[in-house]
């Protein structure tokens, strides 16, 4: 089985947030949504000041607990590991946003009627003038893209076309994304070498964004 996942290496994350920016253009997020944020925080006392950052977004769960609690099956696991919405299911209850214990959820009222698997290219997504309101969204790990790239015969991860573009425009080349299940996948190897950690692993969902540094 194939469950895509990331890799994020603090030690080379400068905090530089071409990750958000390039997220949201391509997903033609609203004002004041982004699916990637880059959360910082100031330790140490002047002049010895330092600031780390960690960059967060949906942890596409494998014991997801937005999944558990939708009642309208909006959002689901795909067999690729992958956590999505169908914005013609979701009812905008927001159960799903209270659920999420990693804030990676985000409730507007002006949806293009588009989610993951339909296939569509970026062009058609931003051409495309049909709403629906009152529906939550989050990071899809670019599932479209993934998918369109997969049936040209590109590989996640390596090749640019079907890899998450928060991954292709780090800068800092602090991003890898690929099949954790694959143990000689690049984001595998990573995490055995550099002992990745999760976010909260305590709360039990298994997420499937890992973190070195």
């Amino acid at each position: 089985m194939t469950r895509y996942g990331m890799v994020i290496d603090l030690t080379r994350c400068i905090g530089c947030g071409s990750c958000m920016m390039s997220c949201k253009a391509e997903n033609q997020l609203p004002p004041g949504i982004f699916w990637t944020r880059v959360l910082k925080k100031e330790s140490g006392k002047y002049p010895a000041v330092s600031i780390s950052t960690v960059p967060v977004l949906c942890n596409h769960c494998e014991e997801a607990a937005c999944v558990k609690v939708c009642p309208s099956g909006a959002t689901s696991r795909q067999d690729d590991g992958t956590v999505i919405v169908d914005y013609e299911k979701c009812t905008g209850c927001r159960y799903c946003m209270m659920a999420c214990p990693y804030g990676a959820r985000f409730y507007h009222d002006k949806a293009e009627l588009f989610y993951p698997g339909q296939g569509l290219s970026a062009h058609d997504r931003i051409s495309r003038q049909e709403y629906q309101t009152g529906v939550v969204v989050k990071c899809t790990f670019c599932h479209d893209r993934v998918q369109e790239g997969l049936k040209k015969g590109l590989k996640p991860g390596s090749d640019r076309e079907a890899t998450p573009i928060c991954a292709n425009n780090c800068m800092a080349k602090a991003r890898f994304f690929g099949d954790l299940d694959d143990p000689d996948s690049e984001v595998s190897v990573l995490i055995r070498a550099n002992r990745g950690r999760q976010l909260h692993p305590e709360y039990g969902t298994e997420p499937s964004v890992y973190y070195l540094g």
